[in-house]
């Protein structure tokens, strides 16, 4: 039998000195008996996993607003590529695999419906602004609730790790260091893949010298990109990129930007016009109707005020629910 002891003496014994110990944790908020098989930071990848949060990502939009075909990345496709490119990067940097899937399986859960464009509606409605990462972490914090827990009552290391996965703000573990580059990897990636499958761009239109360096298929690109940032990292105290993949990434960036997440030919405007006014709708009929918020969002509601309680309520859609709750209040009976 292989108790909890023996991995935490496992870690100690094998993992590189910079990485993560789960035995070494800062802790969660709320005490907890530890369990007798699993280390802390693996519970927490598994507390995760069983969250209804993450179960609703399968129903939530990566890039493509309402794709036809199987095949187009969703918001939990998106999570499981990132977990598994930062996972091949903690392994060869021999890093804690356990935290780092933890925190890659987590960093998305406060996601809006309606991928990027929903989260900018709802930063420009609701006060104070809204940012998913933060979000991410409310929903691990509070939102997420069982039986016998409010919140998932997570370690600090997760919990970071989630919050500053984008941003300005560095991660303090590697592990999270890895997930936030692991997550401009699998979006730029699987985004172009996306991309080029719906015509929306081919080959031909990607900058040559970033296919040059990274290569020209999308097993390559990841391949090239995962093996640089080990070969960088080795050794070192933070995560890096060598600086021809560090720009190259950029340039791919931006234009990915410039002819994909901004494209009309994505994102008709129409389209986005329907998003802002559903989430715009539900959330003025939402602040004057509480009563229709369900019981335990009208708990929030008397504790941290309506509108923190609307916003959590809209984030947490996914795009089908917030589209029949819409058509539910606003869409004649008839019109149906």
């Amino acid at each position: 039998m292989l108790t909890r002891e023996d991995l935490e003496k496992r870690e100690l014994e094998f993992l590189a000195p910079s990485a993560a110990k789960s035995c070494q944790s800062k802790g969660r908020s709320v005490p907890e008996e530890k369990c007798a098989i699993r280390t802390e930071f693996q519970r927490d990848r598994d507390r995760i996993i069983h969250s209804k949060a993450f179960r609703r990502l399968m129903h939530k939009t990566q890039v493509f607003l309402a794709p036809e075909g199987d095949h187009f990345r969703t918001r939990l496709t998106h999570t499981i590529e990132v977990s598994q490119i930062a996972r091949t990067i903690a392994r060869g940097l021999n890093l804690n695999e356990d935290l780092t899937e933890a925190i890659a399986l987590g960093h998305d859960l406060g996601h809006t419906p309606f991928g990027h464009n929903g989260e900018e509606v709802l930063n420009t409605i609701h006060p104070g602004g809204f940012e998913h990462n933060v979000q991410s972490l409310r929903v691990a914090d509070v939102l997420e609730m069982t039986s016998s827990r409010k919140g998932m009552n997570l370690t600090a290391e997760v919990r970071d790790g989630i919050v500053n996965h984008t941003g300005s703000r560095k991660p303090f573990t590697l592990e999270g260091q890895v997930v936030k580059i692991s997550d401009r990897v699998a979006y730029i990636n699987h985004d172009i893949d996306d991309a080029v499958r719906s015509g929306v761009i081919s080959m031909d239109d990607i900058p040559r010298k970033a296919l040059e360096t990274f290569g020209y298929s999308h097993a390559e690109r990841i391949n090239n990109m995962v093996t640089d940032i080990i070969r960088e990292s080795d050794g070192k105290d933070e995560i890096l990129q060598s600086p021809l993949f560090k720009d190259e990434l950029i340039t791919l960036r931006s234009f990915m930007f410039s002819h994909v997440y901004k494209s009309s030919r994505v994102k008709k405007e129409e389209d986005l016009a329907k998003v802002e006014v559903v989430i715009k709708s539900l959330y003025e009929y939402l602040l004057k109707n509480p009563d229709k918020l369900p019981e335990d969002l009208q708990e929030i509601a008397a504790a941290n005020g309506i509108n923190e309680a609307v916003k959590d309520y809209i984030a947490g859609m996914t795009d089908r629910f917030a589209l029949n709750v819409y058509t539910d209040l606003f869409v004649p009976k008839s019109w149906k």
